[in-house]
């Protein structure tokens, strides 16, 4: 398996979605092609230099062409390289529908909730076949990273940012019917999409802090008096909101550098997940796989 060489302490990543495929105005290093004990990543992940010197690495969720579907996403390949490289914080942009009339289209959403209406054809743990775990979850996104992103929603064009609210992960590739539209809104969710899960869970399992940054480009189906959304409605919103989430990120990341690489102490408290992993297991180490540790130490190299 390909190591990523020299590329150890990359401690920020950006996985983008639908309508983000390359980040700009960073300096590029260098293009990793990782394989994983659960395969090879959705795209190869891009190096950049910072301003400040720093690194941060960049990975196409769908792939550069944009030809994964959201059931066919590696999700575990795409977390276990991004750990593998030193990730210790992703910030996670997503096109997103919305389900409330105050998030219009082109608007932003910090969600910090969930609900999980995938079918489980996705494999959403890495846990299993010998090596069992269960991490906790009741706080999917990192609320520190959210307050962070917040405090830049002037960057913005013509766009507003909202912080907190859920978002619902559904199976897709089909949009929802007016029914389940609806259905969601009497739940209280904010917006819908395909991604968050098992990315935030997978990202949870490595020890990462994580947030999404949702993207609205239309209003789902649930307007009955309006067309239901239709993948040539998303594409009239995409380019923009495409251009917002770079500045948004440009904004920001001055500020996610310092916590992340002014010393391990503020970027452990920052993240503020250090030793979940191994809170999480539940066998005595001589009792677990030795193929499955073999595999967990790709991300976890002292296990």
């Amino acid at each position: 398996m390909s190591s990523g060489s020299k590329f150890t302490d990359i401690r920020i990543a950006v996985i983008g979605g639908t309508g983000l495929y390359k980040l700009d105005g960073l300096k590029f290093l260098a293009e990793l092609n990782l394989e994983t004990p659960w395969g090879k990543p959705s795209s190869p992940i891009n190096i950049f230099e910072t301003e400040n010197g720093n690194k941060i690495a960049f990975l196409a969720r769908h792939g550069k062409q944009h030809n994964l579907l959201p059931s066919e996403v590696p999700f575990q390949a795409n977390i276990a390289a991004l750990k593998h490289i030193g990730a210790k914080i992703i910030i996670a942009f997503s096109s997103v529908g919305s389900l409330i009339e105050e998030v219009r289209p082109g608007d932003f959403v910090l969600p910090d909730q969930i609900i999980d209406r995938t079918k489980g054809v996705r494999k959403d743990t890495f846990f299993g076949k010998g090596f069992t775990g269960h991490s906790s979850f009741g706080d999917p996104f990192h609320s520190g990273i959210s307050d962070l992103v917040n405090k830049h929603q002037d960057a913005l064009l013509d766009s507003k940012l909202i912080q907190n609210g859920c978002v619902v992960a559904i199976e897709g590739p089909a949009f929802s019917t007016r029914m389940e539209s609806n259905l969601y809104r009497s739940w209280g969710a904010t917006v819908i999409n395909m991604t968050s899960i098992p990315e935030a869970k997978l990202a949870r399992e490595a020890e990462i802090a994580y947030q999404m940054v949702c993207m609205a480009t239309d209003y789902d189906s649930w307007k009955i008096h309006e067309e239901a959304v239709t993948t040539s409605i998303v594409m009239e919103t995409l380019k923009k909101n495409g251009e917002n989430a770079n500045r948004l990120l440009a904004s920001f990341l001055g500020s996610l550098e310092k916590k992340a690489y002014s010393s391990e102490e503020e970027l452990a408290m920052f993240t503020n997940n250090k030793d979940s992993f191994r809170n999480s297991l539940m066998q005595p180490p001589e009792l677990r796989s030795v193929d499955q540790v073999s595999n967990f130490r790709y991300m976890f190299p002292d296990l």
